[in-house]
């Protein structure tokens, strides 16, 4: 029989509110055994939801905690059955530290999953003296519960995606809460219907509180933050503004040397596509970022293309515009004035700017940006090469719900 200072260190080893150690075993080749008792002698009853003492039987059951030292440690615990004289019902007591009909305490299983997260099922079943299917059934418990999840006190949502496989226009959903930083949903598909069926579920009590939607210069993305949030200012992503104009003003340096590929001057051709060798980056680049080859090779360009040198200065005043604007209004004034002299350059852009300026305009007050967005964009990406064995839709949303639920 264990000792009181014995069964005192035994409990504060052991740190669970609700039970308490009365004796031990070590068993070798398996490792401690506790035995414990209830500390509350009242349990609620969850049909009327009063209080009852009267003990209908006992179920002692055996669950796995975490290890003490290189010892596996297990817990006799009872669930005890009760009848509740309200009601008449009778039921089985639920313990805040192992989940209903699971045999591992709930840490253990939160120990279990994040080493899962940095290796894999298999090792890390391996190591702990568990089977790869008591994982998957832990990874299936608690991924049920992450999927159902709402967000609490969601204020600035991100809306993005990432590529399924690049180049094949196929796109999943990300949803992020942009004040935490914290993935906050996912959906297969980009398309309406399932990204409304998704926010919807979050229910009017989440949706409603929304302040800010940060979105890219995607429609649809617009119409479901009107329908679903129309008390949300609707923020057009400033990167995703800039990537629009960086574009047409790399699809015009391609043109050119395709053209310019085409003459039939030898020394002309060769002169105007040295300008443009290696050219791309210097001219996305943002110009106070450039060393002194890169300010010498823009040069170059001017020479062989003039055209790309006022694209380029087009695109860096667009730039300074988001940098330095104090508020919508200013920021809508310089959109204007930069609007007037870009149509000839930007056609494209031109119009894109102008049927967006409202959202572009919110920018310049809120200051709200996808830059979080793009980071856990980043790191999906790579949780998705990792794959660690999730394999399907289902596996890496999981998988990735998993990640920042671990992290927050």
């Amino acid at each position: 029989m264990a000792s009181n200072s014995e069964l005192h260190l035994m409990n504060q080893l052991l740190n669970l509110e609700e039970v308490k150690v009365i004796d031990y075993r070590i068993i070798e080749g398996i490792g401690i055994i506790l035995s414990l008792e209830n500390t509350q002698k009242k349990v609620l009853c969850p049909n009327c939801r009063k209080t009852t003492e009267l003990l209908h039987q006992n179920n002692f059951q055996t669950v796995r905690d975490l290890s003490f030292g290189q010892q596996l440690v297990y817990l006799k615990v009872n669930r005890r059955r009760m009848r509740c004289p309200h009601c008449q019902n009778k039921f089985t007591e639920e313990l805040e530290f192992v989940q209903k009909r699971r045999v591992h305490t709930l840490r253990f299983v939160k120990k279990i999953i994040e080493e899962v997260l940095n290796s894999d099922i298999k090792n890390v079943a391996k190591r702990n003296d568990l089977s790869e299917q008591e994982i998957e059934t832990m990874l299936k418990d608690l991924g049920t519960y992450l999927v159902k999840e709402k967000p609490v006190n969601l204020k600035k949502l991100g809306i993005d995606e990432i590529a399924v496989v690049k180049g094949q226009r196929n796109y999943y959903v990300v949803f992020v809460d942009l004040e935490k930083g914290k993935l906050v949903g996912l959906v297969e598909k980009r398309t309406k219907k399932e990204i409304t069926e998704h926010l919807e579920t979050w229910g009017e009590k989440v949706l409603s509180k929304i302040q800010e939607v940060s979105i890219d210069l995607w429609k649809p993305y617009k119409n479901i933050a009107k329908e679903l949030m129309p008390q949300a200012e609707i923020v057009a992503d400033r990167f995703h503004v800039m990537k629009q104009v960086t574009d047409e003003l790399d699809s015009a340096r391609r043109k050119i040397k395709r053209e310019a590929e085409k003459l039939k001057s030898k020394s002309q051709k060769e002169k105007i596509l040295s300008g443009l060798t290696k050219s791309k980056y210097v001219l996305l680049k943002n110009e106070q970022d450039l060393n002194e080859d890169e300010k010498e090779k823009l040069k170059e360009v001017e020479k062989v293309a003039p055209v790309l040198t006022k694209m380029h200065v087009l695109k860096e005043k667009l730039r300074n515009i988001f940098e330095s604007s104090k508020d919508w209004r200013e920021g809508l004034f310089n959109l204007a004035d930069w609007l007037k002299d870009i149509s000839d350059y930007f056609p494209k852009s031109f119009g894109t700017i102008k049927r967006w300026i409202g959202e572009i305009v919110t920018y310049f007050d809120e200051r709200t940006t996808q830059g979080i967005v793009e980071g856990i964009n980043n790191k999906l990406k790579l949780i998705k090469r990792r794959a660690f064995g999730f394999r399907n839709f289902n596996n890496f949303q999981l998988r990735s719900l998993l990640t920042w639920h671990f992290a927050s």
